[in-house]
């Protein structure tokens, strides 16, 4: 029972980085961590201050001859993670292992914590409610100037994003569409949170402010009931319904899994942080400019995802605005993870190698060699189809 439920909690917290933050191990390739400071950052609602950016990269920069980096790879997190949360195993298993897709041998891999994340500057900090109230304009804007400014990287390789970093990828290539080569966004629709989507994040915040201890964020506990809320709606939100009636057969277990994960939410949030992590989507909406757009998208959602339900029918009219961006729906299966099937690579793997293979550059002329004429290129489409 134990186990059982130890599995289904790591596939509910793909949504937030708490109970199954992964941690490394004797498994995870080596890696180093490192704070770059932002001086004076200014934020949407005109709040200023120096801003830490924490990070985690793996394997080298490549240089070419004008010192430019050519192997860099961004990978953004999701809301309440940080960008250790990959190396989870069946991310990093599937993906960082050598000859792996993204082999830290070849590409230059860079983890983000996004502002108000892991050890990036958050309210819990100490300035609380007093933070400045940052969206995902702000920390877009801060991953951006982590990689050009602090890690000298002016152009990506790759950027991937899961959930949260899946709109954050989205922004970052509207705002900065010369920055990528690549884009793979996954779990998240690119257009404005209402119905649903904002109400069961609107549920959340009230109920951490509605909670009696909390105090205006002055809090000298953690708001328990506030919390306990916000643990039930991420565990709805992040579900797996197949997962889950096969982990969860009896009532018992099902009493026994809400107990546990509820508890270890607690254990885990401040309840500041949490507030701020999720109203941070309040102002995000890139549907207008897509068009802007100029990597390669390969965007992948999944069928069971009930933050970003298929049948409300928004990748059908998105995806056409993207001017080379391919839709994929990963159907629902006895594999998939519902919101958190984002992070088991060996669904989406295989796209991910046509989106590389599609995107390398060219090889380097040989030596003496007549140069080969190259054919017209076709003109850049929008593509929407279900893949496996």
């Amino acid at each position: 029972m134990i186990r059982k439920i130890a599995v289904i909690a790591a596939a509910v917290a793909s949504l937030m980085g708490g109970v199954a933050q992964a941690q490394p191990t004797s498994m995870t390739p080596p890696f180093k961590e490192g704070d770059y400071t932002i001086p004076f950052f200014k934020f949407g609602t005109g709040e200023v201050m120096d801003v830490r950016m924490h990070y985690t990269t793996l394997g080298q920069p490549q240089r070419d001859k004008q010192g430019r980096v050519t192997n860099a790879v961004m990978i953004l997190h999701g809301t309440g993670g940080t960008g250790q949360q990959f190396f989870r195993p069946q991310f990093a298993n599937e993906l960082f292992v050598p000859g792996g897709l993204l082999d830290p041998a070849k590409y230059y891999i860079i983890l983000p914590d996004g502002i108000g994340h892991g050890k990036s500057s958050k309210p819990s900090d100490g300035l609380r409610m007093k933070f400045p109230h940052y969206d995902y304009d702000d920390m877009v804007e801060a991953e951006y100037r982590l990689a050009v400014e602090g890690l000298k990287v002016d152009r990506l390789r790759l950027v991937m994003g899961t959930s949260m970093g899946c709109m954050h990828a989205f922004v970052l290539g509207e705002r900065h569409p010369d920055f990528m080569d690549a884009m793979m966004p996954m779990a998240c629709q690119p257009t404005a949170l209402v119905g649903r989507n904002r109400l069961w994040r609107k549920f959340l915040i009230d109920g951490i402010m509605n909670d009696p201890a909390w105090n205006g964020g002055n809090y000298t506990e953690q708001p328990q009931a506030g919390l306990r809320e916000a643990g039930a709606l991420l565990s709805l939100a992040g579900s797996a319904p197949i997962q889950m009636q096969k982990s969860m057969p009896t009532r018992a277990a099902v009493d026994a899994f809400a107990e546990k994960y509820q508890a270890d939410e607690i254990a885990s949030l401040d309840a500041n942080d949490l507030l701020f992590q999720v109203s941070a989507s309040r102002n995000y909406d890139p549907s207008k400019d897509l068009a802007k757009i100029k990597a390669k998208v390969v965007w992948v959602n999944s069928a069971d995802d009930f933050i970003n339900p298929p049948s409300l029918g928004l990748a059908e009219q998105l995806a056409p605005l993207i001017p080379n961006g391919k839709y994929i729906l990963l159907p629902e299966s006895e594999m998939t993870r519902g919101h958190g099937s984002h992070t088991w690579a060996v669904l989406w793997k295989d796209h991910l190698k046509a989106l590389l293979e599609a995107t390398a550059p060219p090889p380097a002329p040989v030596k003496g060699a007549k140069p080969v004429a190259k054919p017209s290129p076709a003109k850049p489409h929008a593509e929407a189809h279900q893949g496996h």
